[in-house]
């Protein structure tokens, strides 16, 4: 175990508790990644049809994105070496940026594809390195509220990016909600330059240290539910436009307002499940995959609008502290890794987001609608299963009780 693994800052870095505009910049950098990790869900239909290719094909641009950023999460730490987190943030947003405009560009699938796995590599080292910056930012009875405002750029994300995305491309094309991205990325990265303190390390990251993170049965249990979590909601929600589109009949403006409503269900649920996770994170996991599961099997059976909108509020608010929870409960496991582990639930989740929008995306294309939101409650089942059997402060490979 190194220094650089440990739940205090090394000696001589800076919390700032007092100061929350650092937490604020990390927050608008995970909110810019993941509305250009996100986009194609609210795009899925004009990208598709601009490109030529089905549906599921045009899902793929996440699985590619996720697979990306999966392989490189746990291994940020190692990547990045001694590096200043602070240099690095920077510079892999800058990279988002670009990725974000060549997707813009893109003339056929192969070029965005290759513009998703340059987001791939932003998102891995992003989200490798963001994700354990909580402890760093603030300091201890802060650290709940830090965490929860950085992973709310994720739910924001939905309320903001995914919805104004989609409103732009009826307004221009879906082009033009790519390049807005671009731009963003680079806003972002300007503002991390100049809120964040220097971030340095100590000593380098090492392989024993994601071993060790493994070992924990906290943070295994915490992976694995994370796990099943995001499989099961991005086999559905990737291909929650057709879905609409379908069976509930929507048209564009009414999707992009049902995409508004289930956004700010998730801010709420970000907001409430966050602090919750700080106090009793069991029961914050509990509610939230809870949510997940009965949404995306309810939603098969939704008719007209309303009914539509009160599940997609309840998976939205459950979607939107499954982030927030589920890092809490990989992060009061083992709080000796926080880095260490805190980079294997990030390549977890990405890997997770990659396998569930593939897996939904053969189910659509072969199955239909209805099929992709029973695949996903169905996957989604067992992590539920999995956090009322587990607890996070359960020991290391002997058993004994975590620290």
């Amino acid at each position: 175990m190194t220094n650089a693994e440990t739940l205090a800052p090394p000696a001589g870095s800076p919390t700032a508790p007092h100061r929350w505009s650092p937490v604020l910049a990390v927050s608008l950098a995970t909110f810019t990644v993941v509305s250009s990790e996100m986009m194609p869900v609210g795009l899925l239909t004009p990208m598709s049809h601009s490109l030529r290719v089905t549906d599921g094909v045009t899902g793929l641009s996440l699985t590619v994105t996720g697979l990306i950023a999966a392989v490189l999460s746990p291994f940020a730490p190692l990547l990045v070496g001694l590096r200043d987190r602070r240099t690095v943030l920077v510079a892999f947003m800058l990279l988002l940026g670009l990725a974000d405009a060549v997707t813009a560009m893109a003339p056929n699938f192969a070029v965005l594809a290759a513009g998703r796995v340059l987001l791939g590599a932003a998102m891995g080292i992003v989200w490798g390195l963001a994700a354990s910056l909580g402890p760093r930012l603030a300091d201890g009875p802060r650290i709940a509220l830090a965490m929860t405002l950085i992973f709310s750029g994720v739910s924001i994300a939905s309320v903001l990016g995914v919805p104004l995305g989609t409103y732009l491309a009826a307004l221009l094309d879906w082009r033009a909600a790519f390049w807005a991205l671009a731009l963003l990325g680079a806003a972002s990265a300007a503002v991390l330059a100049a809120t964040l303190p220097a971030l340095p390390v100590p000593e380098r990251g090492r392989l024993g240290g994601l071993a060790g993170a493994l070992r924990h049965r906290g943070v295994a249990a915490g992976t694995a539910i994370t796990a099943f979590v995001v499989l099961g909601h991005f086999a559905g929600y990737t291909y929650v436009r057709p879905v609409l589109e379908a069976d509930a009949g929507l048209g564009s403006g009414a999707i992009a307002a049902c995409l508004l409503v289930y956004g700010l269900a998730g801010v709420a649920g970000n907001f409430t499940l966050g602090p919750l996770s700080g106090r009793r994170p069991k029961t914050a996991v509990t509610l939230a995959l809870t949510g997940v599961t009965l949404a995306a099997a309810l939603l098969t059976y939704a008719t007209g609008v309303v009914a539509v909108l009160l599940v997609l509020v309840v998976w939205g608010a459950s979607y939107g502290g499954v982030s927030v929870s589920t890092q809490t409960w990989v992060r009061i496991a083992d709080p000796a890794r926080i880095e260490a582990s805190a980079a294997v639930w990030a390549g977890v989740f990405n890997a997770s987001i990659a396998l569930g929008s593939f897996a939904g995306g053969l189910v659509v294309d072969r199955a239909g609608t209805h099929a992709v939101l029973l695949t996903a409650a169905a996957l989604a089942a067992p992590g539920l299963l999995l956090t009322l059997l587990s607890r996070p402060h359960d020991g290391g490979p002997s058993g004994r009780s975590g620290r």
